[in-house]
């Protein structure tokens, strides 16, 4: 049988198996039983799985795909097997929108501040990355997504640095570390459009990705318009992450880590890649998500924090392997 046709089956009962974890488990366990019972119990149980734990889940699903699909997509686009959604600078001007939003205090005057800033500074740093890096090919755009992403993380530090107080600073700290606490349905409404817009984007890249892998001068022969494909998975990029990035804070590996999980199932070939990276990311974020909920550390264990000690390791092996690999 073809494993690419065993993939979806397997990755859709991993995904409902996550699915239902998430629901049910937590600082309180619900039961099934619990949401047709009409006691206060009952009621309670309702409130949380439809208030607390389902914008969680959905959220996560979201993100976790972005991540993915992005990832897979950076990854063929600049035919490097490392690069993830950070690479460009946008999870970076992300954080920094929304650390402004918080710096400022406007977040705490008015709900959206933080992800709709969150939002722009991902724009912004994706400006920055196309304009710097325009005409000067895959290398230009990588250096020139390495040099904004520093320049955010720069100022990023820079408000930390100037934080009026502990606290601020302390909130500061919590947001960048990553996590799906306390979001509500809100941040779904107002996320979801962009990355269901940016992932529409990204989807539209997978010929061109194909014809990329025999070299640009080859995709152009073919008749693949470079600069547009860039523009798209840019775009597609900065839309599709910097809305997650700015509801979650920065999650790191995922996007990395969830296209080499399926690559071997597709034949190595970008553009069957881009479906089940999306797939596997959202089952690495439920996953984490739920790990993070399970582990009993005092405080909840932080999502970013559990997605790097877990991708770190990944990361080490995947350079090591390239190396042996290499000529």
């Amino acid at each position: 049988m073809n494993s690419r046709a065993v993939l979806f089956p397997v990755l859709a009962l991993v995904l409902c198996a996550l699915l239902v974890a998430s629901l049910l488990c937590g600082a309180v366990w619900l039961r099934p039983a619990q949401f047709f019972t009409a006691d206060a119990s009952g009621e309670m149980a309702r409130l949380i799985l439809t208030q607390v734990r389902l914008p969680r889940m959905v959220l996560a699903l979201g993100v976790g795909a972005t991540l993915g699909l992005s990832g897979a997509v950076l990854q063929g686009l600049t035919r490097n097997p490392l690069a993830e959604p950070g690479l460009l600078g946008v999870s970076s001007g992300a954080a920094l929108g929304a650390v402004l939003a918080i710096y400022f205090g406007v977040a705490g005057h008015l709900a959206v501040a933080l992800p709709l800033l969150g939002l722009c500074g991902a724009l912004v740093a994706m400006t920055l990355t196309f304009t710097l890096g325009r005409g000067g090919g895959t290398l230009a755009l990588i250096l020139a997504g390495a040099a904004v992403s520093a320049l955010m993380a720069a100022l990023v530090s820079l408000a930390l640095n100037l934080a009026p107080n502990p606290y601020a600073a302390f909130e500061l700290t919590s947001w960048l570390m990553g996590s799906l606490d306390d979001r509500s349905w809100n941040q779904v409404w107002l996320a979801g459009p962009f990355m269901i817009v940016g992932c529409a984007l990204l989807a539209f890249t997978g010929r061109a990705l194909d014809a990329l892998s025999l070299g640009e001068v080859q995709a152009e022969s073919l008749g693949v318009d470079l600069q547009q494909v860039r523009l798209l998975a840019l775009t597609g990029t900065a839309l599709a992450v910097g809305a997650a990035t700015a509801v979650s804070g920065i999650i790191s590996f995922v996007g990395l880590v969830a296209p080499h999980l399926v690559r071997p199932f597709v034949g190595h070939q970008p553009g069957r890649l881009l479906w089940p990276s999306a797939l596997s990311g959202a089952a690495l974020m439920l996953l984490a998500d739920v790990a993070t909920r399970v582990i009993n550390l005092g405080p909840e264990l932080k999502l970013g924090v559990f997605t790097s000690l877990i991708g770190t390791p990944f990361f080490f092996w995947l350079v090591v392997r390239l190396r042996r690999n290499a000529p």
